[in-house]
């Protein structure tokens, strides 16, 4: 399990992490060989319910925030526990953001160590503010670390908000990709997705690849990154 006790944050920021049980599992997002490991992306595990019930839980408390400064402070101790030496990408609420002093605290904490190894995956609920996206893209600059765009093509997530984003990074979701192999529909939507990727200068990830066919189809392609069971499953 994660603890947040030793931390230097607000006593009453640590007594709301306080109440958390929570561990990170990570899964890998692979460059097109399929072997070669590119980052790791923290997943949160509370130990009593699953994260959809307990960021549900935290929404309708109006907490979300709690969750913000767990994930950013509990992923990175659990990857430096695991010793990895590729980025971490770490999920971060499109609603919210680590305060002035939270921030000040993190840099403090793990100092020069988490400069240029963090990607900071924009999740794709409940809502995009973006007075906090700014915020993060500011100080993602100032420590040479990179943005992300989660669960493209559901939720919030859309082409129109990505081009205002300006993310390094974009993530297709599985229902964009899933049997792409032999859906013609999916075939073009994605190669048309990539093109427009690609001509802002934005890596491609396709997430939640199942099948040997759809990698394969997706590496010709041209997609950038590559995350799921058929590669790899969390650990």
């Amino acid at each position: 399990m994660i603890y947040f006790d030793h931390l230097p944050l607000d006593k009453e920021i640590l007594k709301a992490l306080d109440e958390l049980t929570i561990d990170y599992v990570f899964q890998p997002i692979f460059e097109p060989d399929g072997k070669t490991v590119y980052a790791w992306e923290a997943l949160m595990r509370p130990a009593d319910k699953t994260v959809t019930e307990l960021i549900k839980e935290y929404i309708e408390k109006d907490k979300v925030h709690v969750l913000e400064v767990a994930t950013f402070f509990g992923a990175m101790q659990a990857y430096f526990l695991r010793g990895y030496s590729q980025r971490v990408s770490i999920n971060s609420f499109p609603s919210d953001c680590m305060l002035p002093e939270e921030a000040d605290a993190f840099l403090e904490y793990f100092g020069e160590e988490i400069r240029g190894r963090m990607i900071i995956e924009n999740l794709e609920y409940p809502y995009f503010s973006m007075e906090h996206w700014l915020e993060k893209k500011r100080s993602v600059t100032f420590m040479d670390n990179l943005l992300s765009v989660d669960d493209f093509g559901i939720g919030i997530n859309n082409l129109e908000l990505v081009r205002k984003m300006t993310p390094h990074i974009v993530k297709l979701d599985r229902e964009l990709i899933s049997d792409i192999d032999h859906i013609p529909e999916k075939q073009q939507n994605v190669e048309k997705l990539v093109l427009e990727f690609h001509s802002l200068d934005m890596l491609v990830v396709a997430e939640g690849v199942e099948q040997k066919a759809e990698f394969d189809y997706l590496v010709g392609l041209g997609v950038d990154l590559f995350q799921g069971y058929y590669l790899a499953r969390p650990e």
